[in-house]
């Protein structure tokens, strides 16, 4: 089980707790806990990565023991701390302005 911590707003969307956990088969990525993540919770489709493109939407950003995921592609295998559930991959929405 991965686990997948998220910022308030889509807690709100999909009426969850600030942690979820979902299933993947394989070895764990960026992408595959994603598509898992949109599977359980249908209705964040869209709202973490286009679903065309299935580029990272502005704003949000992927975090994993410490490092920023957001740049890496999807298929980038996640630390063997998440993919073993001691640590989450976080889903943070950034902030901007002044």
């Amino acid at each position: 089980m991965i686990r997948i911590q998220l910022p308030v707003h889509l807690r709100s969307l999909a009426n969850v707790q600030r942690e979820v956990q979902v299933e993947v088969e394989g070895v764990p990525s960026i992408g595959s806990a994603l598509d898992a993540l949109e599977r359980q919770y249908p209705v964040l489709r869209g709202t973490i990565r286009d679903q065309a493109s299935q580029e990272r939407r502005p704003f949000i950003r992927y975090f994993a023991c410490g490092l920023d995921l957001s740049h890496e592609p999807l298929d980038f295998p996640l630390p063997a701390a998440v993919a073993n559930g001691e640590e989450p991959l976080r889903v943070v929405g950034a902030m901007a302005g002044g």
